[in-house]
């Protein structure tokens, strides 16, 4: 892996592990702050709500800034809310250093993988931009893990001490490694102000057109339904496997871990679905979601079976990002910046809700072991959504997309303003349709999308 290409890996990793690893120290957090874990699971709906609401604005207001310095700028972000995260009082101080931290959450990690595809060989990008989402599944298997277990050994401000620590070393690396002028746009090839600032620089008004479109707003409506039916699990995973299934806290980190290689066998398996059809396979995922949610409420109380199953929901749990975001970039090829954006956001505010649906159940006294089945509903509800689609799409016939056998192109075209959307080709609609150089299945979801 090139050392630019792991530097944004290694701020990607920073970011989804602080997102996550309260999740295994809620009960620390809870006792600390003299809470309880419901409110505490309110923290991770207070990180995904900043996401949701703070990464579109602030991905609309940073188009023309250098992307080397808006990067920096952002972990800089990050950093001031871990470090008042390791400093609050109280909870409603905790609860404001986590809402500044993840305000850099949603525009970097759009960010970092068009970056990576800038800096690497036309034949080389998707395997960037991959290596940089690699951080998130590392997140899961490493950062969640070790974060339980230096919250438990050292009491919870160390986790966030820690992600502190690890943002510094990001953001030094990202200093030295990332070059100034990312590309051929910021080498001063291109024309107009982006190629020569690094700048993406492109048109709000695409960005912003292209997002509305019905199609890829249903989709980030499945996409929250999804992402919260796993976090309405994800995010009391501690309750549930110490006191449904009777597991010592001590124990989180290596079951964190366990859940964490479920999530990057999914993250594969999901690409693949992806690259076929991605609605297919997002009813396939979302099929397999319910089923695994519905069995592990049935495992629960016993101890090795819900290990196994937990493997499992983490494979499923996570197999679902591939293909809906893909889904998003297919309906939204013209123009994609912003709705990648807002989907990261979509993500986040499911995880809130889920977080929130969570504590909601278990504060009806419905125990742990309810998480389960609310996120299995959950799930049902977002089958329900993205089934029809996928019924409507297999009734229409695929007309060939604009540029089709062209997929082997790159995914970002060196003569652009730095990987600026390209300008939208308008059908007999007016409504943008894929470029040239989308891949295979963009072309052919987004011909098949056009009559949603």
């Amino acid at each position: 892996m090139p050392l630019p290409v792991f530097a944004l890996m290694l701020c990607v990793f920073c970011v989804g592990t602080a997102e996550i690893a309260i999740a295994g120290i809620l009960p620390d957090v809870a006792d600390g702050l003299d809470v309880s874990v419901p409110s505490a699971g309110l923290l991770v709906t207070g990180y995904a709500v900043g996401v949701a609401l703070g990464g579109p604005v602030i991905t609309l207001l940073t188009l023309r800034v250098p992307r080397k310095a808006l990067m920096v700028g952002l972990m800089a972000v990050f950093l001031a809310g871990n470090v008042g995260s390791f400093l609050a009082g109280n909870y409603a101080t905790l609860m404001g250093a986590r809402i500044v931290a993840s305000l850099a959450h949603g525009t970097f990690v759009a960010m970092a993988g068009l970056v990576a595809a800038r800096m690497s060989p036309p034949d080389r990008q998707a395997t960037a931009i991959a290596q940089v989402s690699l951080g998130f599944n590392l997140a899961n298997i490493l950062g969640s893990p070790l974060g339980t277990l230096v919250g438990q050994r050292w009491g919870w401000r160390a986790t966030f001490g820690a992600l502190a620590i690890t943002a510094v070393a990001s953001i030094v690396l990202v200093l030295l490694a990332v070059p100034g002028r990312i590309g051929a746009g910021d080498g001063g090839g291109g024309t107009g102000d982006g190629a020569a600032t690094g700048a993406p620089g492109g048109s709000v008004r695409d960005e912003v057109r292209v997002m509305c479109r019905p199609a890829v707003l249903a989709s980030m409506a499945v996409t929250v339904l999804a992402q919260g039916a796993v976090f309405t699990t994800s995010t009391y995973l501690a309750p549930l496997m110490r006191d449904v299934s009777g597991f010592p806290g001590g124990a989180m980190s290596v079951l964190l871990a366990v859940f964490g290689i479920g999530a990057v066998l999914g993250n594969l398996v999901g690409g693949r679905l992806a690259d076929r059809d991605p609605t297919r396979g997002a009813v396939l995922c979302l099929t397999t979601l319910v089923a695994v949610l519905a069995l592990f409420w049935a495992v629960a109380p016993y101890r090795w079976p819900a290990v196994a199953v937990l493997v499992l929901f983490g494979a499923a749990g996570f197999s679902i990002i591939p293909v809906l975001q893909s889904r998003v970039l297919a309906l939204a090829a013209s123009a994609p910046l912003l709705a990648l954006s807002a989907n990261v956001s979509a993500f986040n505010l499911g995880n809130g809700f889920g977080a929130w649906l969570g504590g909601a159940v278990m504060d009806q006294g419905w125990g742990a072991r309810s998480v389960t089945s609310a996120g299995c509903a959950a799930a049902a509800v977002a089958l329900l959504v993205i089934a029809p689609m996928w019924a409507r799409q297999r009734g229409l016939p695929t007309r060939p997309a604009e540029g089709a056998g062209q997929e082997g192109r790159p995914l970002v075209q060196a003569g652009d303003d730095d990987g600026a959307a390209p300008a939208p080709a308008a059908g007999s609609s007016g409504e943008p349709t894929a470029p040239a150089g989308a891949g295979a299945a963009g072309q052919r979801e987004s011909a098949r999308c056009a009559g949603e």
